[in-house]
């Protein structure tokens, strides 16, 4: 493991836990988001109550909704700052979450019957060792990984409407999603660093050991998150979130 990197990425997250949340995308508030994730949730579980880890939990979305549901959540991040939010938002929801500042290939032992994961993978440098991490302490569990398209745009269309997001952004004066860019040189350090198709997480599932990789098109998240846009950034979003699902 390149140490530097490492350090690196978690000095990122760090100074980015501040202002995380402010950005709908990663910490959704609507009444309408919330139920639309909750009831994804319900659905890519196992039936509650089922112990779940939650690998780059961040500020807890994804953590706090499925001990909500009744699950049993431990909660794992390279960031002790994003962790810190986490924290915070359990007690004052009196959700219990069980905490654990690590590196995502260094998980509890477990064993879970799932294991959550939502937009990670492209932040790490050895995507495969983690995702065989998760399988060695969940065997006979789920893996539910929380994904969208995105990177380098592959259309002419795609490229576009991209461009035209980005200068409406510009426009509005929109605050970016978070605090600052990736340095270019971490970026390419990252096998997934340029973008997570659906076609490049299906293969490196398969490959690191968990068993009938599906996909599930989130619609109904997708949805929901493009009633809160004004037009036209409603007609520029781009493809719906998806996630990958394996294992039992």
């Amino acid at each position: 493991m390149d140490t530097e990197r490492v350090d690196q990425v978690l000095r990122f997250w760090d100074a980015d836990a501040a202002t995380y949340d402010r950005d709908p995308g990663h910490y959704p508030v609507s009444p309408l988001e919330r139920a639309a994730w909750r009831g994804t949730l319900e659905r890519l579980l196992p039936a509650a109550p089922a112990s779940v880890l939650d690998v780059g939990a961040g500020t807890g979305f994804l953590s706090l909704i499925a001990s909500e549901l009744g699950h049993h959540v431990t909660a794992v991040d390279l960031s002790s700052m994003m962790l810190g939010r986490l924290r915070a938002k359990a007690e004052q929801a009196d959700l219990k979450v069980e905490i654990f500042e690590a590196e995502a290939a260094s998980v509890p032992p477990g064993p879970f019957d799932a294991v959550i994961s939502r937009h990670l993978l492209w932040t790490l440098l050895e995507p495969m060792t983690a995702l065989r991490a998760w399988h060695e302490v969940a065997p006979h569990g789920r893996l539910v990984l929380v994904e969208s398209l995105w990177g380098d745009p592959s259309s002419s269309v795609e490229r576009i409407r991209h461009w035209a997001g980005q200068g409406l952004a510009r426009a509005r004066g929109t605050a970016p999603a978070h605090h600052a860019p990736y340095a270019p040189e971490l970026r390419a350090a990252l096998p997934l660093g340029h973008g997570t198709s659906p076609e490049s997480l299906l293969q490196l599932v398969s490959a690191s050991g968990w068993a009938s990789p599906r996909i599930h098109q989130l619609t109904d998240v997708g949805w929901a998150a493009r009633r809160r846009l004004l037009w036209p950034e409603r007609a520029l979003s781009g493809a719906l979130p998806f996630a990958l699902v394996a294992g039992t």
